[in-house]
């Protein structure tokens, strides 16, 4: 019962976090033209601010059922199967590569909009659709491997 609470909260967190960035560089992103200046700056900022505090609490479900499962489930890294490995390395890539982001250009974001420098806020968004770019491939990916994996001849 335990296993499938903790598997249903990693999919489900996995499914925010990769669907957030899905729809944001999918369908907002091509939506923002139709905006006047400041605007789309000042969009993306809001949008941040919300989506990421839930990417933080995705990045802990993730890790705590992760772990959990690779360790009561499959006994440790020592006898998890080769696909489980791979979402780990996958997993923490996607968590350094979203640190960056966060505390990096989107810092410097937050900063600019703070000061109301709509010119150097703006400058941030091509450094964060490049990592959400990344981040989605990796994230699609790993839902390919955990959804498939056990299936593939590792």
């Amino acid at each position: 019962m335990i296993h499938a609470i903790a598997l249903s909260a990693h999919l489900l967190a996995a499914i925010i976090w990769v669907g957030g960035m899905f729809f944001a560089y999918m369908a907002l992103r091509p939506s923002m033209p139709v905006l006047s200046p400041p605007d789309p700056v000042k969009l993306w900022g809001r949008v941040f601010f919300n989506f990421f505090n839930w990417v933080w609490l995705s990045i802990i479900v993730l890790v705590l059922t992760g772990y959990w499962m690779l360790l009561a489930v499959y006994g440790g890294f020592a006898l998890a199967p080769a696909y489980l490995h791979v979402m780990h390395g996958l997993g923490l890539l996607m968590i350094a590569l979203y640190l960056h982001l966060f505390f990096a250009p989107y810092g410097r974001l937050k900063k600019a909009l703070a000061a109301d420098d709509f010119p150097a806020a703006a400058a941030q968004i091509p450094k964060i659709r490049r990592i959400v770019a990344i981040n989605l491939v990796i994230g699609l990916a790993n839902a390919a491997i955990g959804s498939g994996g056990r299936y593939w001849p590792w």
